[in-house]
């Protein structure tokens, strides 16, 4: 079993910037794909970002160029810099796991783009 542990949620203005980051259990060399995924209040939860255990990296269209998943093997973390924040994109940011087609997910952190 692999428990994700999501932080860095906040309140931030629009066009701010936050961190995310997610720390698992287990070693996250051993995770074939790890992602970060939101859902807004009314709307399907969607794939924002991921990254292979090879480094092969994937960005929504919409958020090309403003983020960034990275990982720290030695802290076990992923992370999700995310810049030039638009208020569409408040919603609940989820880690997600899979290993050997075993899937798991973060309790969530919540991302609220205000003035």
């Amino acid at each position: 079993q692999v428990q994700l542990v999501e932080s860095g949620g906040g309140l931030v203005q629009p066009g701010g910037s936050l961190r995310l980051s997610c720390a698992a259990s287990g070693s996250i060399s051993t995770m074939g794909f790890m992602g970060w995924y939101r859902q807004a209040p009314g709307n399907q939860r969607e794939l924002v970002a991921s990254i292979t255990n090879s480094g092969t990296t994937y960005y929504t269209d919409a958020v090309k160029g403003r983020v960034t998943i990275s990982t720290d093997t030695a802290k076990n973390t992923v992370y999700l810099q995310m810049n030039i924040l638009k208020r569409k994109e408040a919603a609940v940011y989820y880690c997600h796991a899979a290993i050997d087609g075993v899937r798991f997910w973060g309790q969530g952190t919540q991302v609220t783009v205000s003035a």
